[in-house]
């Protein structure tokens, strides 16, 4: 498979966007220890008090972008080594793969510097566009054996 151009090429950009997933992550828990704002009580009590068994407006924010990561970049990978398996252009593919991360890179840059709308919203909808594309050309291919 590796061997297969456009499914490595998907490789590159599926492996990118889990690392961002990681790094948002990791970005939610280092602002939860900075505010102070811990979601379980056990953890509240290990850093100073129950006090601190709260919710903090930043870090909702990071977290609502990572749970919107995991609902958009997890179809994706399944799409998209599906999709990249079908034998498409990689000029397309490629296509496809590009504006998706890159939509969802600005999404997240968008989320956590609370960039002014539209921004966020476009740059969902831009996201969106490829995973329909690549949705609907597995479908066609596939709807004969239905």
């Amino acid at each position: 498979m590796i061997r297969n151009e456009v499914f490595s090429c998907f490789l590159f950009y599926a492996v990118l966007l889990v690392i961002k997933m990681y790094v948002i992550a990791i970005i939610t828990g280092q602002v939860r220890l900075r505010k102070k704002a811990f979601a379980n009580p056990e953890d509240a009590l290990r850093h100073g008090g129950l006090q601190f068994h709260r919710e903090d407006p930043y870090v909702e924010r990071c977290r609502r972008a990572h749970i919107n990561d995991m609902e958009n970049i997890l179809p994706f990978l399944f799409l998209g080594a599906i999709y990249s398996l079908m034998g498409p252009s990689l000029f397309v593919a490629r296509l496809h793969f590009l504006v998706f991360s890159l939509s969802r890179l600005l999404h997240t840059l968008a989320y956590l510097l609370a960039l002014r709308a539209p921004t966020r919203s476009v740059a969902y909808t831009i996201a969106q566009i490829p995973c329909v594309s690549m949705a609907v050309q597995i479908l066609m291919s596939v709807m004969a054996y239905a």
